[in-house]
């Protein structure tokens, strides 16, 4: 089911840190906004054909507006250069609805957040929740420095500061986070959250699973996939279940592309294997996972994919489709 987009104008567009730029959006008709969960995101459509998602970090009982914090990045592909020098307050754009792929999971005995960079966003978000519902949890926000941590005045200033460590890479070492450490000190029935940059959400769930954490106390999110291209990629052909056609995925080219090339459809957000838009059931052969979004068992099943990002390790992959 495709989701509803909404009309919104910048209501306020500040420097909350070096290099990330916070967004306030309000309905450009003035009404109330959708409401979200903590670890929401929006898809917002940019000048020049892009979307990009953004996680919403305001309190998520507001409905007169949402938050977004964007990372000014020189490794980008164009949205977030985007949206530190064409978007300015005052000016209206398209987004989404709110969808969720990162919720909290309900009746948790502990929650344990931990952010990495702009990952703050989504993190910042569920510990409003949870301080809110007066639940168990305890916050550790990483950044290079202070001078690159947004939203250190609202932490300071939240009821649940004390719930908060803040942890910097050029201050002394005492104070950066021991992440084994953290780990290891926790309730058995404590759920974790992480989200930043690949390599810290990689570190952190790799510590996880060598001391025996559940997948399902394991929850992340991905800002950006890795494209991986392999030079002994091959093509491959996918058929479609509701049609019978035949489509075939030349090497270098996507499943969407190809798809898209034979007049078929499908329906991209982030094109980087991180949103699960595209994940499309696989009714038969071998997918070649190349996701962020997947867990590793979900992905071992073999039984679904993301048609943006992964290829094939058969000749020919069956989709629902």
């Amino acid at each position: 089911m495709n989701t509803p987009f909404l009309s919104v104008r910048v209501a306020r567009k500040a420097v909350a840190a070096q290099d990330i730029c916070v967004f306030e959006l309000v309905a450009a008709d003035g009404a109330a906004l959708p409401p979200f969960t903590a670890g929401a995101h929006i898809d917002v459509q940019l000048p020049g054909g892009l979307t990009r998602q953004y996680s919403l970090c305001n309190p998520p009982h507001e409905t007169q507006r949402y938050q977004i914090g964007v990372l000014r990045d020189a490794a980008s592909r164009g949205g977030s250069l985007a949206m530190h020098e064409q978007i300015q307050a005052g000016q209206q754009l398209t987004i989404s609805a709110p969808k969720n792929h990162f919720p909290l999971v309900a009746g948790a005995g502990r929650s344990l957040l931990l952010a990495g960079g702009i990952g703050v966003t989504p993190i910042l978000c569920m510990a409003e929740a949870l301080g809110a519902a007066g639940a168990d949890f305890e916050m550790h926000y990483c950044t290079r420095s202070r001078t690159h941590a947004a939203f250190l005045d609202r932490l300071a200033a939240a009821p649940f500061a004390s719930q908060v460590s803040l942890h910097f890479d050029d201050e002394a070492p005492a104070q950066r986070l021991d992440i084994a450490a953290l780990l290891a000190s926790v309730s058995a029935d404590t759920h974790l959250y992480v989200c930043g940059p690949k390599g810290f959400i990689e570190a952190v769930l790799a510590s996880a699973r060598a001391q025996g954490w559940a997948e399902a106390r394991l929850h992340c999110e991905f800002f950006a996939g890795e494209v991986i291209n392999v030079d002994t990629d091959a093509a491959f052909e996918v058929e479609l279940k509701r049609s019978g056609r035949v489509v075939t995925v030349p090497k270098g080219i996507t499943i969407v592309k190809a798809l898209g090339d034979a007049g078929i459809d499908v329906m991209v957000s982030c094109e980087q294997g991180v949103c699960g838009t595209c994940l499309t059931p696989v009714l038969e052969g071998q997918p070649d996972h190349r996701d962020s979004y997947l867990t590793p068992e979900e992905q071992a099943a073999n039984d679904q994919m993301l048609l943006c990002c992964s290829r094939a390790k058969s000749a020919r992959l069956l989709l629902d489709l």
